[in-house]
């Protein structure tokens, strides 16, 4: 069976597979949004930094991109994900139905949050902007993971007015 991954957020410009095919894709019933306490890739405990999550709402939809596995690599990447996204318990793996922009419909992995989790959170954007600012993890300055994804989006012609508006404010908190 062919496997594809849905991309909102890092996996967007670092896949960590080089995919077979990549789709300009929809899911249905979930927004991307920065809900999810970063304690590990983009921030420590005692300064948790931000990063993006599937958040599942009535009538919202999230544009990104499918990524279709190459054949033969479905145990390697799936580990690979699993090993990268499962660091906390705060996603969940899911199989979704993604629209594709050629027509098609597939099921996808996809990453989404647990909302019962101890670091999901719903802030305002100026209180994203100022955790975002501030944060660096093993993977980095927080503000570089906003920047990246909101870039690549951009380059991708999808676009996320919330992720623009926190592009700007972080780089003006940032003084940049």
């Amino acid at each position: 069976m062919t496997m594809w991954v849905f991309g909102y957020g890092s996996l967007l410009w670092n896949p960590g597979f080089e995919p077979a095919e990549r789709r300009l894709a929809t899911l249905p019933g979930y927004s991307r949004s920065f809900c999810m306490r970063s304690i590990h890739h983009r921030g420590t405990p005692e300064n948790p930094g931000l990063v993006l999550a599937l958040d599942e709402a009535e009538g919202a939809a999230c544009e990104g991109v499918a990524l279709r596995v190459r054949p033969g690599e479905e145990d390697p990447v799936l580990t690979y994900l699993r090993e990268r996204e499962l660091v906390s318990s705060a996603y969940l793996e899911r199989h979704a139905r993604v629209n594709l922009d050629d027509g098609r419909s597939v099921e996808a992995l996809a990453y989404v949050i647990d909302p019962e989790h101890v670091q999901y959170c719903d802030l305002t954007l100026e209180e994203q902007a100022v955790a975002i600012a501030g944060a660096v993890g093993g993977r980095g300055p927080n503000p570089d993971y906003l920047y990246n994804t909101a870039a690549h989006l951009r380059d991708l012609g999808i676009e996320d007015a919330d992720l623009n508006w926190l592009d700007l404010r972080v780089r003006g908190l940032c003084g940049q």
